[in-house]
């Protein structure tokens, strides 16, 4: 079963954060959905977090994931908000189960493919030594050179833990993410369809989400609307929570 956190009581949110990210980076929003009403559940996919480790990923199987935990809760009627891959997984679940989801949030991710580009960040984390025992200022020094931008280091050292005294590791599998990381690009299939309310939100410096992609959009989600933050990119529900927060409590407030 997958780790999570649950805050709230209401109608059921969850929240699906992206490529080695964690439950953890959602949980100032968590708290200001639950005061606005929701149970929210911030997930841990696998591999990520608090969640197991495995051999196996793809997005069907993070799916799969995500579904047995709502059947475990009793879930229903469900909301969801995904970042990047958790968008991906985001939609997936929604073309797959349409029952089980009410509305649909993707944050800053298409159902295009995407070539792998993670490359510089992998070479980082590769580069760290837990074996030398080092300390956090050491780790973040060896990722210097491969991740320069200080918001995305940061972003990285959230994943740091104490796995045992004096021994820090990751909690994500990164040995996993290195064999596998040409499936976080998976385009959605062709003939997947979701005609529920849905929201794309991209940020206005990212380039994952372009004009040119709207009819693609379209064509899986037809009732959708796509929303800019400006002067934001990728990581837009951190650049600007508070913007996030109205355009998201917006559409999920809004009646059917």
């Amino acid at each position: 079963m997958l780790y999570s956190r649950i805050e709230g009581q209401g109608e059921p949110l969850l929240i699906v954060h992206g490529f080695l990210g964690m439950s953890d980076n959602w949980k100032s929003l968590g708290t200001q959905y639950a005061n606005e009403g929701f149970q929210v559940h911030m997930l841990d996919l696998r591999n990520h977090g608090r969640s197991f480790h495995s051999d196996e990923f793809s997005y069907e199987l993070m799916v799969s994931d995500v579904f047995e935990y709502c059947a475990y809760h009793k879930l229903k009627n469900i909301s969801i908000i995904g970042h990047s891959m958790g968008g991906k997984v985001a939609m997936l679940l929604a073309t797959t189960y349409p029952d089980l989801i009410k509305k649909l949030i993707v944050a800053d991710i298409g159902p295009k493919y995407y070539a792998p580009h993670h490359q510089d960040i992998l070479a980082g984390l590769n580069a760290v030594d837990f074996s030398i025992k080092p300390d956090r200022t050491q780790v973040e020094e060896t990722l210097y050179p491969y991740i320069p931008d200080f918001g995305t280091r940061q972003f990285l050292m959230k994943n740091l833990y104490w796995k045992e005294p004096g021994q820090l590791d990751f909690r994500f599998n990164l040995k996993v993410f290195n064999e596998k990381i040409e499936k976080i690009g998976d385009a959605l299939s062709v003939d997947l369809v979701f005609s529920k309310p849905t929201l794309f939100i991209r940020g206005g410096n990212s380039r994952y989400i372009l004009d040119k992609d709207i009819p693609d959009i379209q064509k899986h989600f037809p009732n959708f609307n796509l929303v800019t933050i400006p002067n934001v990119g990728h990581w837009l529900h951190a650049e600007n929570p508070k913007l996030f927060l109205e355009e998201t409590i917006n559409f999920l407030k809004e009646q059917l």
